[in-house]
């Protein structure tokens, strides 16, 4: 069957597009890539979500305009990546997130997504499903991380232990122990590991006044000196001594959260290099301190993808505090690192169109396995 995937993370950077041909369920499932492309959103609209995920506030009115505002972008990348193909049936949506609040002992979850599925399938004249968190959250789940299933069954080995660490603006690990252990896959965990690019790029954004949006390659951070006393406090945070499940987003590690590391390096006089380097740090330190605090046993092999996963200097940071894994990216497994976060959710809109549930309790908290998505059909 022959599936879109589109997804936009907490970095904005445009809708990650994929059409991927997919055959089989879970064990026997087979994903194979034949387009990738990102998709950038104009300047405007990402200034726009970008400043709704730093708290702006919008009217009813705006909120709808900029749903489909959002929703048409992501139509005309799903007719784009398929334009010279034969068409799909399926398109799945992630959409884009504006505000994610965990799910507390108080409190319930709360995830919206903008770019509405019923608007996508009717320019799209696909069936569209979206808006994948709500099920679990209504499980008690946290509502992410979703990539968890998909990662299982796409990525998982016979014998090695594995964890898949996304970084895109926020971090977050799948943990996959061998396919030959009884009940692997009740063992599978997963959680947002805290920051990913999100300090980073806003840095870079700020120190270079707007000139640049990241640091290629991690080339200025690499530039620069870490300085260790910092990281050592900023991972004092609560965020980061708090047990899975748990999950996190741009209203705690955004502007707010880098003013007051941008504060601390002054009061240690940091250049803007090592600022970089040390924020580098904080992203590769947390990953690898939840490594070591919430999971069973070490990796063997630690997969890397998303945006982050193409800054050596970053790359070079998690090899030094996981000297016993060997650290490569997903290309090295046969998923595209780019795009395996858009591959997750076509295999999640397939699953749903089969009748499978698609979360994982152990990763997101959920009372039980749920059906995920809204299916619209187009008319």
């Amino acid at each position: 069957m022959k599936v879109i995937g589109l997804m936009s993370g907490t970095s904005v950077d445009g809708i990650d597009a994929v059409l991927v041909e997919i055959s089989g369920t879970t064990l026997d499932l087979r994903v194979r890539l034949l387009a990738g492309e990102t998709y950038p959103y104009p300047d405007q609209l990402r200034s726009q979500i970008l400043a709704v995920c730093g708290g702006e506030k919008l009217s009813m009115l705006e909120l709808a305009e900029l749903d489909d505002r959002i929703a048409k972008c992501f139509a005309r990348s799903a007719n784009a990546i398929q334009a010279n193909q034969s068409p799909a049936s399926l398109i799945g949506s992630h959409g884009q997130t504006v505000f994610h609040r965990p799910t507390t002992a108080e409190n319930m979850g709360y995830s919206l997504q903008l770019g509405r599925g019923e608007l996508i399938a009717s320019i799209a004249q696909i069936t569209t499903i979206d808006n994948f968190r709500a099920a679990d959250i209504a499980a008690g789940g946290q509502g992410a991380p979703l990539v968890p299933k998909p990662d299982a069954y796409l990525l998982s080995d016979q014998i090695e232990h594995r964890c898949i660490q996304n970084i895109g603006g926020i971090g977050n690990v799948t943990y996959l122990p061998p396919q030959s252990q009884p009940n692997w896959e009740q063992q599978v965990c997963g959680w947002d590991t805290g920051p990913g690019n999100s300090l980073l790029d806003l840095a870079v954004t700020q120190l270079s006044q707007g000139e640049l949006t990241f640091d290629r390659d991690g080339a200025w951070a690499a530039t620069g000196s870490v300085c260790q006393p910092l990281v050592q406090k900023w991972l004092a945070q609560d965020y980061f001594q708090t047990p899975p499940p748990k999950s996190t987003g741009r209203e705690l590690f955004g502007r707010e959260y880098l003013q007051a590391c941008i504060t601390d390096g002054l009061a240690y006089q940091l250049t803007p290099a090592d600022l970089l380097a040390t924020l580098a740090d904080l992203t590769a330190s947390s990953i690898a301190a939840s490594y070591h605090r919430f999971l069973p046993q070490l990796p063997d092999r630690v997969l890397l993808c998303g945006g982050g996963s193409r800054n050596l200097y970053l790359h070079q940071r998690l090899q030094q505090h996981l000297p016993q894994s060997q650290i490569v990216t997903t290309d090295d497994a046969g998923v595209d690192g780019d795009y395996k976060e858009a591959i997750a959710f076509a295999v999640l809109a397939y699953w749903r169109h089969h009748q499978i549930p698609g979360n994982l309790p152990t990763a997101t908290g959920a009372k039980q396995p749920m059906l995920l998505g809204d299916v619209h059909h187009h008319h």
